[in-house]
């Protein structure tokens, strides 16, 4: 199937009318894909889209490929995200906090993929609520922000602790990290949807990237009322 929203190239139908729908173009999970299915829909992209073409979970020996292929590419292996065109930036501010040294991957994905699209970034580190007192260090921070990205496993406390001190919308990402009764991230996962600071946001396991693309559906409907 080929139209004015999809070009297919046999193994994928690639949507780029979704750039013209959303304001952003399609976006490519790299894991499972190889290097050249990688190159062609990446390249598909390029030629159809103008903004910022982006791929994660993307291995370091895959990635190394693609750009081998595709000029003018980058890639941020502690993201693990490639790129083409990133956004210039809009001036929609995102704090990414993560609760401990180990959320630090999927903090990584969330801020690198922020910055791609054009979100002002600033990353707050090993503030879990087991310190309670460094998280309350980063108060002015926080609340100065547009957005916040807490990044937690373990119980997945953080996301409230948060929620109860800042105004903005407040994006959670449960991650896999813990012991045994943390269950790989569920543990985290129905904390932070049974919490009670009101109206948080909570993306996927591990989803960096869910929560980045959360951020951005809200600078995009923040710019529209600053219009």
């Amino acid at each position: 199937m080929t139209g004015p929203d999809a070009v297919d190239l046999g193994f994928a139908r690639v949507d780029v009318g979704r750039e013209a729908r959303q304001g952003l173009p399609e976006v490519v999970y790299g894991t499972g894909k190889t290097a050249a299915q990688i190159t062609s829909i990446v390249r598909t992209l390029l030629r159809h889209n103008d903004g910022p073409v982006l791929a994660t979970r993307v291995a370091p020996e895959v990635a190394a490929a693609v750009v081998s292929e595709v000029p003018d590419g980058t890639y941020d292996p502690a993201a693990r995200l490639l790129g083409w065109r990133p956004a210039a930036p809009t001036g929609f501010t995102v704090v990414v906090a993560a609760a401990g040294t180990a959320d630090q991957p999927v903090a990584h994905e969330a801020a690198a993929i922020a910055t791609a699209v054009g979100l002002d970034v600033t990353t707050v580190t090993d503030v879990g609520v087991a310190g309670l007192h460094r998280l309350l260090a980063e108060q002015d921070r926080l609340r100065a922000a547009d957005t916040v990205i807490v990044v937690a496993g373990m119980e997945g406390a953080l996301a409230s602790a948060i929620g109860g001190l800042v105004a903005c919308p407040v994006v959670a990402v449960p991650t896999s990290t813990g012991y045994g009764a943390g269950l790989e991230g569920i543990t985290a996962l129905l904390a932070m949807h049974a919490s009670c600071a009101a109206g948080i946001t909570v993306v996927n396991i591990d989803s960096g990237f869910g929560a980045a693309m959360a951020a951005f559906r809200l600078s995009r409907v923040a710019r529209r009322g600053a219009l």
